[in-house]
Order: C-alpha cells, then structure tokens, then sequence
C-alpha cells in the first residue's frame, strides 16, 4: 500500500510539473496581454497643450494631436469648407488670463473654443464662446466672438502628429501656430494693455 502511494504521489508531482512546464511553452498569453492592453490604453490622438506667458498674462491652449499615418489629412480625414474642432475628438480651446486682442477685435479674458474652417486657399479661424464640446457636433455660429480669414502656408516638411505652438514675439505679442501635414496657420495675440 505504502508503495502504491508513493507511486501515486511521484505521478501526480511529475504531472503536475510536466504541465506547468508545457504550458509555460506555450502559453503566451501573459505577454500578449500585458502588451496588447499597453497599446488598447496609447490614445491615437493623446491631450497635448502649448502655453506661453506675454507679461503677465497667460494664454493656454488644450488639444488632442492626430497623427497622419499614411492618410490624406486635408481634403480627406479633414474635409474643405467644413467647421474642424482644429484637432481631435473634444474641442481645442484655448484660456487667456487677461484681455488680448486678435485680428484687431478685443477678446475679453475667458476660455474658448477654437475652430477653424480649412480651405483649398484659405482657412478661417474661429474663437467660439462655447469650448466643451464633442468635435463640432454642437457648434453654433450665434456664439463666434471672434471670425477671420487667414492664408495657409505650404510646409515643405510633413508634420506627423498636430502641434500648436505659442511663440512670444516681444513682451506683449506672441504668435500661435498649427501645424499639420503640409499645412500651417498662424496668427498674433496682443495684449490689450
């Protein structure tokens, strides 16, 4: 009897590690998961800000950065002559601390939501008093505070991932940027006082 137990405890020992071993060979799974959750959780189009300070006044911009990745961005993923939230999912906005003026129209002190309307030959930039909001499902012209054309440049370098850039001129002026793929737009922000 004592014979038949131990054989029987060598057994189940022995297959208990030999199918430990055998699934450590082929199960992947622990691996597989770990990265295939990494890359679930990456946002194709992750929060990016740009800041800048003009004196004392703070000018803040939020924004989901798309990346091109092998698609026509202007003209396709980004239609002509439509309302664009200028980046991804959410609306870009855009805090100023202080009052500033833009295109020779005071802007009071406030968070907005900022728009554009890309063209073939000219793009139309848009400070909207509504900024929360899912891309421009729920924008209303009514509430524009501010509206003008603008010229895009031609970049002869693409650029991959959407970037907004605050660049301070002087003490006062600064110019905000955005670029993407082959295109850019750019305007100045001046203090108001």
């Amino acid at each position: 009897m004592k014979q038949f137990i131990l054989i029987t405890l060598v057994t189940i020992f022995w297959s208990c590690g030999t199918s430990d071993h055998k699934s450590n060979e082929n199960n992947h799974s622990d691996h597989t998961e770990e990265v295939s959750q990494d890359n679930k959780n990456k946002p194709k189009s992750p929060k990016q800000t740009a800041m800048a300070n003009l004196g004392d006044n703070h000018i803040h911009i939020e924004y989901s950065s798309p990346s091109v990745r092998n698609r026509q961005i202007f003209g396709g993923l980004v239609a002509y002559d439509e309302v664009w939230v200028a980046g991804a999912h959410k609306a870009t906005n855009i805090t100023i601390q202080e009052d500033v003026i833009i295109n020779k129209k005071l802007i009071s002190a406030g968070k907005y939501g900022f728009f554009t309307i890309p063209g073939k030959e000219k793009w139309t930039i848009i400070l909207n008093e509504v900024w929360d909001m899912h891309l421009a499902d729920d924008y209303n012209q009514q509430k524009d505070i501010l509206r003008f054309a603008t010229i895009p440049q031609q970049l002869e370098e693409s650029v991959e991932s959407l970037t907004y850039n605050l660049e301070v001129l002087e003490k006062n002026t600064a110019r905000i940027s955005l670029s993407w793929a082959d295109r850019q737009i750019s305007f100045e922000v001046n203090n108001a006082q």
